[in-house]
C-alpha cells in the first residue's frame, strides 16, 4: 500500500515540469505529502527512511524531487515522535551534506549540520556516549555504568523548565522497581547553586541510585555528545549501553520503566550470573 502511494506521488509530480503555477501543485503535493507521512507515522525509522529515499528517487522533475527533500526534512526534525530525528539526518546525510540536493541557504545547511552533529550519537539503538564527569569531590565518574540501566537528565537550576521536571522527578521514580541509575547532570557551572539543588532532590526508592555530576568546563565534551543544546535532556540507556529511550518528558518515564525494567532482568539473568 505504501509503495502504492508513493507511486501515485510521482505520477503527480511529473505533471508539475508542465504547470504554469508550481507554487499552486506543490500545495496539492504537501497534502499528499501530510497524509503520506501520517500513514507511516508508526513504521520504524529505518522504514521511513527507505520510503523518503523511493518518493525523493521516483521522482524526476529536479525542482519537485528537491521540494519533496526539503519537505521530509522539515517534517522529520521537527516531529515529536521519538526516533524520527535519525530519518532527518538520513536526508541531510544522503542528500544536503554532499550537495546532492542543495537546501533553502547556508544558514539552513549549517542548522542542518549542527543538528546531525548533536543527535547522531544518541539515536535509538546507538551506544550512548560514555562521558567522565565530576562528582561533588572533584572526582571523575565514568557514565553510564555497563551492566546498569540508566537515565541520563540534563538540566540547568536556572531553567524553569527544569526545575519544574525536578519536582516531578521524585515521584516519577520512587515507582521504578527495578536496579535504576539516575544520572542528574547539572550543566550549569554555579557550584553554590547545584549544592542546594543536591541537597534538596530527594528519593526514597532503594531501587533507585541517584549520582549527581557536572562538568564546567565540559572537558568531556557531553554536550556535542549527548545534544544537550538547551535544557533539559532526558534519556534512558538499557545495561548493553544503548539508547532506548531520547528526547523524552518526565511522563514518558513511567511508559518506558516496564520496557527498561524488563531488559534488566534478561541482563541480570543472562550476563550478571556469569
Amino acid at each position: 500500500m505504501k509503495k502504492t502511494a508513493a507511486i501515485l506521488l510521482a505520477l503527480f509530480c511529473t505533471v508539475l515540469a508542465s504547470a504554469q503555477d508550481k507554487n499552486q501543485d506543490f500545495d496539492q503535493l504537501d497534502s499528499l505529502l501530510v497524509n503520506y507521512c501520517d500513514a507511516i507515522a508508526m513504521d520504524s525509522s529505518e522504514e521511513k527512511a527507505s520510503e523518503c529515499d523511493f518518493m525523493i528517487g521516483s521522482v524526476k522533475d529536479s525542482l519537485a524531487s528537491r521540494h519533496i527533500a526539503l519537505w521530509l526534512y522539515d517534517h522529520y526534525v521537527d516531529s515529536k515522535l521519538m526516533g524520527d530525528e535519525a530519518v532527518a539526518i538520513h536526508l541531510y546525510d544522503n542528500y544536503f551534506a554532499n550537495g546532492k540536493i542543495k537546501m533553502r541557504g547556508e544558514f539552513d545547511k549549517m542548522a542542518a549540520e549542527i543538528f546531525a552533529t548533536f543527535n547522531r550519537r544518541t539515536l535509538l539503538g546507538e551506544y550512548a556516549p560514555v562521558v567522565a564527569l565530576y562528582n561533588a569531590s572533584g572526582k571523575n565518574e565514568i557514565v553510564p555504568l555497563p551492566g546498569h540501566t540508566s537515565v541520563m537528565w540534563f538540566y540547568d537550576t536556572h531553567c524553569q523548565k527544569c526545575m519544574t521536571e525536578s519536582r516531578l522527578l521524585p515521584q516519577v521514580l520512587e515507582s521504578a522497581d527495578f536496579d535504576l541509575d539516575f544520572v542528574a547532570v547539572y550543566s550549569g557551572s554555579d557550584r553554590k547553586s547545584w549544592y542546594y539543588f543536591r541537597d534538596s532532590f530527594k528519593v526514597d526508592n532503594p531501587h533507585v541510585h541517584i549520582i549527581h555530576l557536572w562538568d564546567p568546563e565540559i572537558d568531556s565534551d557531553y554536550q556535542r555528545l549527548y545534544g544537550v543544546m538547551s535544557t533539559p535532556r532526558l534519556y534512558i540507556v538499557e545495561p548493553m549501553g544503548t539508547v532506548i529511550g531520547r528526547r523524552l518528558e518526565v511522563d514518558n518515564l513511567l511508559e518506558m520503566f516496564p520496557v527498561a525494567g524488563a531488559i534488566q532482568t534478561v541482563y541480570n539473568r543472562e550476563y550478571a550470573s556469569e
